[in-house]
């Protein structure tokens, strides 16, 4: 069971939709704006996220300024009061599976609550490659040059040409891992 409370206006909530179904899942689609969760419903969600309610607000776009949300003085229960009663205010998109619930920000965060891999390679709208052909996720390209001379300036031992040899070959597969 995988549940998804989607905004389809949402670039990043469109993606995470997207990401969910490229592992073969057809998911259960709440669009919450439309039938938003009850008070009851957005607590055990936001529990089960272990975040702060405040987290899961969202600012732009919203009446989130008119209402004064950032002040100190709302509690946990009128902020929770406040997104029911004006749903855009509920930060998206919120993904519900058998591993854990997450916000899913930005949209690859779900990779890590998904339980099926990708069937492919994916790209966002955008044209960013999240999920290459080979299926590895590869969220930014990995420098290896300084990794090298980190490892090498903190220990005397890299001098050594079996410890050298050893992490030259480690950073040459971690590096074709993501091409």
């Amino acid at each position: 069971m995988v549940k998804i409370f989607h905004n389809p206006k949402c670039g990043t909530s469109r993606n995470t939709l997207a990401l969910i179904r490229n592992s073969g899942v057809d998911p259960e689609v709440v669009l919450y704006l439309e039938t938003p969760p009850t008070k009851d419903q957005l607590k055990k969600l936001i529990s089960d996220m272990s975040i702060p309610v405040k987290d899961v607000l969202r600012q732009k776009g919203t009446p989130y300024e008119e209402l004064d949300l950032g002040n100190p003085k709302w509690s946990d229960e009128e902020l929770l009061d406040f997104m029911t009663t004006y749903p855009i205010l509920i930060n998206r998109p919120i993904v519900v599976t058998q591993i854990g619930t997450k916000l899913c920000r930005p949209s690859e965060a779900v990779l890590d609550i998904l339980v099926n891999p990708q069937m492919g390679a994916f790209s966002k709208e955008d044209g960013e490659v999240v999920v290459n052909e080979k299926g590895w996720h590869s969220p930014k390209p990995v420098d290896t040059s300084h990794s090298l001379w980190r490892f090498q300036s903190v220990s005397k031992s890299a001098d050594h040409p079996s410890v050298r040899e050893f992490f030259e070959a480690c950073t040459r597969k971690v590096s074709s891992s993501f091409q």
